[in-house]
């Protein structure tokens, strides 16, 4: 790979995307960041998104898209406010309620769209298939299908010059994704993973327990403010 090669970053402002940015950096991609505002209930995530990207030295060529329609569609605890986030780690034996529908389906959709545009190579994805909430967007498979559409679908695809869809996280646990992040130097100081959002995470919620869990597993001290850390 040269160093010219371009590579678009999902961004979140979450943990997993922040250290995607951090390994596309390491592996000497020019970074092409895009963070979807999809009406979540943890809209702050998109300051945590722009800091990031600051941090990077991308902020002129981050671009944040409006899926706001998905707040709308409802179904998720994170886009319909009369449904609670629950609190608690949720059961690998069902989708909680955290799920958002064809989230991860959309915004890989729209990577592509960006990717082909700037002539990248790659869409980096944060997901991860062990310490996740049994989304079905998150495991290997789905991501071998979204790379096997976007090469029919798209005009780079069908010339011979495909996109990739890098998950470098996606058999990591939490713990071995914080490890790499650490090494790396990702600002873990700029993220969050709160479900509920508000200007300290929560803690008591599915995805701050997986952080904290992993941050304790990895030995390191999670950096972010806490209104409980179990």
């Amino acid at each position: 790979m040269t160093s010219q090669e371009r590579a678009v970053v999902i961004l979140s402002g979450g943990l997993d995307s922040t250290t995607c940015m951090g390994i596309a950096r390491d592996q000497g991609f020019d970074l092409f960041p895009i963070t979807f505002d999809y009406g979540q209930r943890h809209r702050n995530e998109l300051n945590n998104a722009r800091a990031v990207a600051v941090h990077y030295g991308v902020s002129d060529r981050h671009k944040i898209v409006s899926l706001s329609f998905l707040r709308e569609i409802g179904g998720s605890a994170l886009t319909d406010h009369s449904i609670d986030v629950p609190a608690g780690e949720s059961s690998q034996d069902e989708i909680p309620i955290t799920y958002v529908p064809g989230r991860n389906l959309l915004f890989l959709s729209i990577a592509a769209s960006f990717a082909e545009v700037i002539g990248a190579s790659t869409i980096f994805i944060g997901v991860n298939a062990l310490d996740y909430s049994g989304y079905p967007d998150c495991r290997p498979e789905f991501i071998a299908k979204a790379e096997e559409t976007i090469r029919y679908a798209t005009k780079v695809g069908v010339t011979g010059k495909p996109i990739r869809i890098a998950a470098p996280l996606i058999h990591m646990t939490k713990a071995d994704i914080i490890r790499e992040g650490l090494r790396l130097g990702v600002p873990y100081e700029l993220t969050t993973s709160c479900y509920n959002g508000g200007e300290a995470a929560c803690g008591v919620c599915d995805s701050c327990r997986l952080r904290l869990k992993g941050f304790a597993e990895a030995g390191a001290t999670d950096p972010i403010a806490y209104r409980a850390r179990p």
